[in-house]
């Protein structure tokens, strides 16, 4: 997916940048990103589609790049809230059932709770929990279509430290955890995907997810924040739980 603008921000020769003053009792960084937002074409393309979050088009690049979503899938978004990325899955893999072909299903949890999605099963759940996965299995399997799911996508991100090393440590260590995960609900064949930052221990994970994928490639969507260390790590081709 790409986004381009033809009059390159300017119209008559002036910037068409919008400026946030730092308010009383605003931060700097609250500021900053404030300014971010205004000045953001995919938060503003977001709000006309009607995707919950400017990170919906991250996984719609990554979907149509490698046809990820097919209707009749089971899959599980982890740290779903506010919802873009159940959003775009639901609407591939026919959740709704109100398109030609199998109805999928897709099922989203997250620590916070968010306004209903149509085609998304959504609970309130930490997908760290001992008995996480057998919920996960016992909501999948609940229309009778299977309890193993098709694909798993995380794009969860741990607090932030403001100490690149530390921060990169912490997203990364997230992202291990949900490759465990989904290793206990991935059914063969299954794919994963997870956001992490470059920083040299991705590649560890990378070196992980080839014991039980068939295919591991680093993505890094348009719609990603020039200058942001953020990819996308997407693991295809699931060998089966040994």
């Amino acid at each position: 997916m790409s986004l381009k603008s033809g009059s390159g921000g300017r119209a008559g020769g002036r910037s068409l940048k919008v400026r946030v003053k730092t308010a009383h009792k605003r931060s700097l960084s609250s500021t900053n990103w404030l300014q971010r937002q205004l000045n953001d074409p995919f938060v503003a393309l977001a709000k006309r589609e009607g995707y919950r979050s400017r990170a919906a088009f991250k996984l719609l690049e990554m979907e149509d790049r490698y046809n990820l979503l097919k209707p009749g899938m089971r899959i599980v978004d982890l740290g779903a809230a506010p919802g873009g990325w159940s959003q775009i899955a639901a609407t591939r893999v026919n959740s709704l059932g109100d398109k030609p072909g199998p109805q999928g299903m897709v099922v989203g949890i997250d620590l916070l709770d968010i306004e209903p999605i149509a085609g998304v099963n959504f609970a309130v759940m930490d997908f760290l929990d001992n008995d996480a996965p057998a919920k996960l299995r016992a909501m999948l399997g609940a229309d009778g279509i299977g309890e193993l799911a098709d694909g798993v996508m995380s794009d969860m991100a741990a607090n932030t430290t403001g100490h690149k090393k530390t921060d990169h440590l912490k997203i990364v260590a997230l992202a291990e955890l949900a490759i465990e995960f989904a290793r206990e609900i991935l059914a063969p064949g299954g794919f994963f995907v997870a956001k992490v930052f470059q920083g040299g221990t991705e590649g560890e994970l990378l070196t992980n997810l080839k014991k039980d994928f068939t295919t591991v490639r680093h993505v890094k969507p348009e719609a990603s924040r020039a200058g942001s260390a953020e990819l996308y790590v997407l693991a295809t081709g699931f060998r089966g739980k040994v």
